[in-house]
């Protein structure tokens, strides 16, 4: 939430959505330890695959129950269903502590390459 808030009071406009639908996850285990964009996968970073979108560049992914997350883009996918995100396990568990049932109603904001300061958590 607090990315949210830092978010507009550091921009004049509010940012129009990249994208909205459905977020799941991955693990180094149910996947490839290498990911698209040559980095090795990593559960404990927030990192997300989309289809689209610059590698190294960042996207606030925030859930209909109000958690949010900033991610860092290094990886292509998913290929499931109409899917639009899908994050590293810790990115995922930000958003959802428990991981119910593995994906969440979530929209993503596009921030670039150099968000502003104090977005980045981890």
């Amino acid at each position: 939430m607090f990315e949210i808030i830092a978010l507009m009071l550091l921009s004049q406009q509010p940012l129009p959505p990249f994208v909205v639908g459905e977020a799941s996850y991955y693990t180094v285990e149910s996947s490839s330890r290498i990911t698209a964009s040559g980095e090795r996968m990593d559960d404990n970073a927030y990192t997300c695959a989309m289809l689209d979108g610059e590698f190294g560049e960042y996207y606030l992914v925030v859930a209909q129950n109000g958690n949010s997350v900033v991610c860092r883009l290094n990886d292509r996918g998913p290929y499931v269903g109409d899917r639009v995100i899908d994050l590293s396990e810790a990115a995922m568990r930000k958003l959802d502590l428990n991981l119910s049932n593995g994906v969440l109603n979530v929209t993503v904001y596009r921030l670039g390459s150099n968000p502003p300061p104090g977005l980045l958590l981890h």
